[in-house]
């Protein structure tokens, strides 16, 4: 009866153990058909160390799917073929998605980091040559560090030969004589720096000086009776000259206006005689020059008259 009873709990056992596993295969299939898993490619450049299949794949922070396979891309060896499997129930992966990879730098586990996306762009499907969609690869922030490092390291192995041919013995020199001739500088202007301060006051007196010449000449402005008033009333005389000139130049147009016709007639009448008598006085102006020639010549002429003789033909 013992031996009986024992096979009895082994066969319950094993009943139970395979409806267990019924059960979890059942369950994990309705996991499978509710989660609608789609397969999509990411081709990363270089390393992917710490990613493994069962890796997990975030969208902005939220699980939606795992990673599946990773291979070596057979049309590139310089690319990494990662396929992922992500759940479009909780997500649809859109043509502006980028996937990076994100490593835990204690742990060294990676993952991948789905990010971006925006509601007016088109859902991403498959390229062609391709079965499924490909999901872009972005670069982070420490993925632009790593590429960096070997330029970083040649720029600070460049700079710093550059600053060994920068310290060598004749520029050391150079320094220690420069530091000798601060101190040498600084030490004459401590020595003068009782002159120094001389001059600091004679500045500061000077300054008090001049703020006092400011404020004086601008008090003789602006006080009454000073240089405002002054230009004030200078401009005044100003206007009235002005006007003055105004008024007579208007008199004389209306002068030149009234006299016209006397003026043409003094034109066309008078000033044709004028020449006439100037002409008259010029020819007798020359006989007097002549007659006085003739008497400073032969005085006696004008009391006995002309004593010469012409010649008589015999």
């Amino acid at each position: 009866m013992e031996t009986r009873a024992h096979y009895v709990a082994v066969g319950v056992f094993i009943l139970l153990a395979i409806s267990a596993a019924f059960a979890a295969v059942l369950w994990l299939g309705r996991v499978e058909f509710r989660e609608r898993l789609r397969p999509y490619y990411i081709f990363f450049r270089g390393s992917v160390a710490g990613l493994s299949r069962g890796s997990q794949v975030q969208y902005n922070g939220i699980p939606v799917g795992r990673v599946s396979d990773i291979r070596v891309d057979k049309d590139n060896i310089a690319q990494v073929q990662v396929t992922v499997l992500i759940d479009t129930s909780l997500v649809e992966i859109r043509t502006d998605a980028r996937a990076y990879l994100d490593t835990n730098i204690l742990s060294g586990v990676a993952t991948i980091q789905i990010r971006g996306g925006t509601q007016q762009a088109s859902i991403l499907e498959p390229a062609p040559g391709h079965e499924h969609p490909i999901i872009k690869a972005g670069r982070t922030e420490l993925e632009e560090v790593k590429s960096s490092l070997p330029q970083l390291v040649s720029d600070l192995r460049h700079a710093s030969k550059s600053l060994n041919q920068l310290l060598d013995e004749r520029n050391l020199q150079a320094v220690a004589d420069s530091l000798q001739n601060v101190r040498t500088f600084t030490a004459a202007f401590a020595a003068h720096s009782q002159d120094l301060g001389a001059v600091i006051d004679n500045a500061n007196a000077g300054m008090a000086q001049f703020k006092t010449l400011l404020a004086d000449i601008d008090h003789s402005y602006t006080m009454r009776g000073g240089l405002k008033d002054q230009v004030s009333q200078t401009l005044k005389s100003y206007d009235k000259v002005a006007a003055s000139l105004n008024d007579v130049a208007n008199q004389l147009r209306l002068v030149l206006a009234e006299n016209r016709p006397g003026l043409h007639d003094f034109v066309d009448t008078t000033l044709p005689g004028i020449d006439d008598l100037v002409s008259d006085a010029r020819r007798l102006t020359d006989n007097m020059n002549r007659f006085v020639i003739e008497l400073q010549r032969d005085p006696t002429r004008l009391l006995f008259g002309d004593r010469r003789q012409g010649y008589q033909p015999r």
